[in-house]
C-alpha cells in the first residue's frame, strides 16, 4: 500500500515545479521499495530524489509545504535508505554528509541524525564506533523533549542490551533513561 502511495504521489509530482517537494516524494519512494525489498525501484528513486534536491541549494526555503526538506535532510534520509538497502558504507558516508551539511541546524535533528548513525555502525559491526556516536547522541539530546528523539533512545536501549557487560555502554543505558517514556502502569 504505501508503495502505491508512493508511486502515485511521484507521479503527481511531476507537474511541480517544487525540487524539495520532487525530491520529498522519490525520497519516500525510495523507502517504500526499500521496504518492499525492491532495489532497483528504491535505488532509481534515490537518485531521482538527488537530482531534484540539487536544484535547491542557495534557495532560500518558500512557503512551499516542503521547505523544510533540505539537503542535510535529503542525507539523512537517504542514509537510512542506503543502510535498509545493505550499503551500510553509503549509508554511514550520507548519515555523516548529513550532519556536516549546513540546514541540521536544530539539536533535535542532529540527535536523531546521532542515533542512526549508532545504529549503522552496530550494524558494521563496530560496536566502538556506535558506543561514541551514541554518547554524542546523548549530549546533543539533553533537555530535548521529542517523541522521535525517545524512541530513538529506546532502539539504542534495546541494541545495548546485547552488550550489557560493557561498562560503557550500561553507561550510556544510564544516561539515557530520561529520555526514556515513562512506562504507563
Amino acid at each position: 500500500m504505501a508503495l502505491r502511495l508512493s508511486e502515485t504521489c511521484v507521479e503527481q509530482a511531476k507537474s511541480l515545479d517544487d525540487p524539495r517537494a520532487v525530491s520529498y516524494y522519490q525520497t519516500t519512494l525510495a523507502e517504500a521499495a526499500a521496504l518492499d525489498g525492491d532495489r532497483r525501484l528504491a535505488v532509481r528513486a534515490l537518485a531521482a530524489s538527488q537530482t531534484a534536491i540539487e536544484k535547491t541549494p542557495g534557495v532560500p526555503p518558500g512557503e512551499s509545504w516542503a521547505s523544510h526538506f533540505s539537503i542535510g535532510r535529503w542525507a539523512h534520509h537517504s542514509g537510512m535508505i542506503l543502510a535498509r538497502l545493505g550499503d551500510l558504507d553509503g549509508g554511514t558516508d550520507h548519515l555523516h554528509q548529513s550532519l556536516e551539511i549546513h540546514g541540521l541546524d536544530r539539536r533535535r535533528s542532529r540527535a536523531i541524525v546521532l542515533a542512526d548513525l549508532g545504529q549503522v555502525h552496530l550494524r558494521q559491526g563496530d560496536p566502538d564506533a556506535a558506543l561514541s556516536t551514541w554518547t554524542e547522541f546523548l549530549d546533543c539530546a539533553d533537555g530535548i523533549r521529542s517523541v522521535k528523539v525517545s524512541e530513538a533512545a529506546q532502539d539504542m536501549c534495546a541494541r545495548l542490551e546485547r552488550y550489557r557487560h560493557v561498562p560503557e555502554a550500561e553507561e550510556i543505558r544510564r544516561r539515557a533513561e530520561p529520555l526514556l517514556p515513562a512506562l504507563e502502569t
